[in-house]
């Protein structure tokens, strides 16, 4: 189970109690109204799946309800930072490592011997 921080309730809780609200930063056009077709699909329905750290918007539908944004790193699922909705993106100076293992109820198990 993944443990989130919500920078509004300031501990972390259960992944149970959120809700991911996709990609953080999105450039939403000013009159929706106006676009083509196209551009509506683009803004809409596509978005980038890239390995590694990624900006998400989650909300914290159990405690608090509010939205705030993620940091996280696709391949090891872990979250770098979380911080309040509004706020510019972090600078993240370095790469988050990733493990070559991660480590899994299945591989813990025979080490409970």
């Amino acid at each position: 189970m993944l443990l989130i921080y919500c920078p509004y309730c300031e501990e972390e809780r259960s992944e149970l109690e959120f809700r991911n609200g996709g990609d953080a930063h999105i450039a939403r056009p000013a009159n929706i109204a106006e676009i083509s077709d196209e551009e509506f699909e683009a803004y809409f329905f596509l978005r980038d799946n890239p390995k590694g750290v990624i900006y998400e918007r989650w909300r914290h539908i159990h405690g608090c309800g509010r939205f705030f944004n993620a940091a996280r790193d696709t391949v090891s699922d872990r979250f770098i930072t979380t911080y309040k909705a509004g706020e510019p993106k972090p600078d993240l100076d370095v790469e988050p490592k990733t493990p070559e293992t991660v480590e899994t109820y299945e591989a813990l198990e025979g080490a409970a011997q």
